[in-house]
């Protein structure tokens, strides 16, 4: 009983304060979906029915004829605003001549709003002065003598808060048309970005996916070859050479799943097969030889300093440039790799001593133009090309200033 008697006195307030917000919330909603001629419409409507309620028969038909003449012209206020805003000053002159007092007058402070709200600033500066001279010229003649300042300065006052209310809402508007636009902007600027980035990403494991993939394959062909050549001369190099495209399958498997990003750091595969780099080129250089191409490598200098991604582009670089020597040049072929790191740079320079034409272009992303492209994210050129005395080169120099630049 306690709780009820406390309680209905807040419940009684409460639910008619909502019985009172719903309709006024439902015409606010009605309201906002009528076009905004009816709300023009509306100023003629009420001050032509405050004439015809409140004028004599002797003077009403002048007084509905000047009312209609002002008001009715705000119907186009938002088409031509300088031009309505002429029409209803010009017939405020013709009202002031025929010294006829209505209450009309407020649709000069209508269109001086208007100009204000859609034009500049010249506009809305002229607009202002020729209300201020209709203002001055209206109470000359309708003030009382001894009280002409009031009037005046009341009037002032309404004409200059009539424009400024204008001008703020023509500000308003830029200012939201301005964030508008921005927030569009930077909304194609992100969906470009975001495309971009998908671009970018597919091209890169386009590029890993053909080094593993060409690299791996061309390795296992030729172990293959070998231990079907060795099987019945040399049982246990067919076993080794087996047991080589075995591991050198799982390294390709390992090294896809990490290009696609679906292999985790903590998983066996990913630290028995660590990202490549420079470290692993010596056994890189023991996998080519067991495939058929003896390799001689050489690093000079320190590569601890060297940025991992920077060590596999080096990788892949060297990888790319020792598989097209296998696949391209014939048995007794021997390559070497040279690679030079410092603190700015490295050099990588990868020959072989076997004969052999010039590749053929590949598309965008694949052989040399992908190698190309690795050494281009780093500020190199790369060169690839025939020796003067015989085999093939390859030789680019990676600056790790750049690339440190890019990756910032």
């Amino acid at each position: 009983m306690t709780e009820v008697a406390v309680e209905a006195p807040t419940a009684g307030p409460a639910r008619r304060r909502e019985r009172v917000a719903r309709p006024l919330g439902a015409a606010r909603r009605w309201g906002s979906r009528l076009p905004p001629v009816v709300w023009d419409a509306l100023v003629p409507a009420l001050l032509l029915a405050n004439v015809v309620t409140t004028h004599e028969p002797p003077g009403l038909p002048v007084a509905a004829a000047l009312t209609a003449a002002l008001t009715l012209p705000l119907l186009w206020r938002r088409r031509a605003p300088r031009t309505v805003f002429a029409v209803v000053a010009a017939v405020a002159l013709v009202q002031w001549l025929l010294d006829v007092q209505l209450p009309a007058d407020i649709a000069l402070l209508v269109a001086l709003y208007t100009v204000a709200a859609h034009s500049g600033r010249r506009g809305t500066l002229l607009a202002g002065a020729v209300v201020e001279a209709g203002v001055l010229l209206a109470c000359l003649r309708w003030a009382p003598a001894d009280a002409f300042l009031t009037p005046f300065v009341a009037v002032t006052a309404t004409a200059v808060a009539a424009a400024v209310l204008g001008v703020n809402v023509r500000t308003t508007r830029a200012y939201l048309a301005a964030v508008e636009e921005r927030a569009a902007r930077l909304e194609r600027e992100q969906e470009q970005q975001a495309r971009l980035a998908v671009a970018e990403e597919r091209a890169r494991i386009t590029r890993e996916m053909h080094d593993i993939v060409t690299h791996n394959l061309s390795v296992m062909v030729a172990l293959t070859d070998a231990a079907v050549y060795a099987q019945h001369r040399a049982p246990q190099k067919a076993t080794a050479a087996m047991l080589q495209i075995s591991e050198t399958g799982r390294q390709a498997l390992t090294d896809m799943r990490r290009s696609l990003g679906v292999l985790r750091t903590d998983e066996p595969d990913a630290q028995r097969h660590p990202l490549p780099g420079i470290g692993h080129l010596r056994s890189l250089a023991d996998q080519m030889g067991a495939a058929g191409l003896p390799t001689r490598l050489e690093v000079d200098g320190e590569h601890g300093g060297v940025p991992a991604t920077a060590q596999l582009t080096v990788y892949r670089l060297v990888q790319e440039a020792l598989t097209n020597a296998l696949k391209h040049t014939p048995p007794g072929t021997r390559a070497t790799v040279r690679v030079r790191c410092s603190a700015e740079a490295v050099t990588v320079d990868v020959t072989d001593s076997g004969p052999r034409t010039v590749l053929p272009a590949a598309p965008s992303g694949h052989g040399i133009p992908g190698m190309r492209e690795r050494a281009a994210a780093y500020g190199g050129t790369l060169r690839a090309g025939p020796l003067p005395g015989g085999g093939w080169e390859v030789r680019t120099r990676l600056d790790l200033r750049s690339g440190a630049e890019a990756s910032a």
